[in-house]
């Protein structure tokens, strides 16, 4: 698999990275052990998780499977802190929480550093310097190798980079955002991407398939084994089953129709190469469902099918998006 530089650093990551949302909790330790295997197998690097994930059961799976599967040293471990059970206070960005939170993130994984360690939201609560000095102590201590943000907002990442460069060599900069991106949500175009090109700072698309909904499995109804069908993910995929995504899942049906492909390849392809995209995060139920996406590394996108895309998913970009002199 094609290797890629994480933003402005020298980190290179696999360009499809597994998601690890559901291990532990819907996704057990055999059919865990059968994605990391069948990945790694592809030449995939970059494995993302979360300390919130499972409540932490997906970390720990993963630990469990790195060096009896996979040499530690072939992977890229990517893990987040910051989302809190606190229905009063959803994110905790302070620096007491954030370490405290990597040690227990290291403990679980089994491994004494992890390659990218991201602010999973933007907490409000708490300043911004105090956050990002978290992330300095990280990797001055030798706990996180580089460092990103994630679900930050234009504005957000655009403060948090911009404070990150102006000491180099004592601040860390950040390498990355992760932030949901497909066909069916192009709103980090508006300003986080922008921002993120400027500044070197590498984009990993969560949600790369629109929630599932790309791989066109919704067109005649909500199949019995589907995330929609799910009670816990139901109220997830439900806002990209209107309309205005049925139309776009036409156009990427045709698509591959016509490049004798599948939804899903044509969906992926789409994402990962956009700019300043580095690697779509995706995440499966089984090592069948991670195979067929993993087979899009050989699909490239003719320039009149991404075209063609581009304009049935197209945002609206008013006043003051971008660049308001061309509006």
């Amino acid at each position: 698999m094609e290797q890629r530089h994480l933003g402005r650093t020298g980190l290179r990551v696999s360009r499809i990275g597994l998601g690890t949302l559901t291990w532990g909790r819907d996704t057990d330790e055999h059919d865990a052990a059968d994605q990391l295997k069948a990945f790694w197998d592809a030449g995939g690097t970059l494995v993302d998780t979360a300390d919130v994930y499972g409540g932490g059961e997906s970390e720990y799976l993963l630990g469990q499977l790195v060096e009896r599967l996979v040499p530690r040293s072939d992977l890229v471990i990517a893990t987040k802190a910051g989302s809190v059970p606190d229905p009063d206070r959803r994110f905790d960005g302070s620096r007491g929480h954030l370490l405290a939170a990597l040690d227990a993130s290291l403990q679980r994984l089994g491994t004494d550093y992890v390659d990218l360690w991201q602010v999973h939201a933007f907490d409000p609560g708490t300043p911004l310097e105090e956050t990002l000095q978290a992330l300095d102590l990280a990797v001055s201590s030798g706990r996180a190798r580089y460092a990103g943000v994630s679900n930050f907002c234009g504005w957000q990442l655009a403060k948090a980079a911009t404070w990150q460069l102006a000491a180099p060599g004592t601040r860390t900069r950040i390498a990355s955002t992760q932030m949901e991106y497909s066909l069916l949500q192009r709103g980090v175009e508006r300003e986080v991407l922008p921002a993120a090109l400027d500044l070197g700072v590498g984009l990993l698309p969560s949600s790369p398939l629109g929630r599932g909904v790309l791989t066109g499995k919704y067109r005649g109804g909500t199949p019995a084994d589907s995330r929609g069908a799910s009670e816990q993910l139901a109220p997830f995929v439900e806002p990209y089953l209107d309309d205005a995504a049925g139309r776009i899942v036409d156009a990427v049906v045709i698509a591959a129709d016509g490049l004798a492909t599948t939804p899903l390849q044509v969906a992926l392809a789409w994402v990962r190469d956009r700019p300043g995209v580095v690697a779509p995060i995706v995440g499966a139920r089984n090592a069948r469902q991670l195979t067929a996406a993993l087979s899009v590394e050989t699909l490239s996108l003719p320039d009149e099918i991404c075209r063609a895309l581009d304009d049935v998913s197209a945002p609206v970009h008013r006043y003051p998006d971008q660049d308001w002199s061309t509006l």
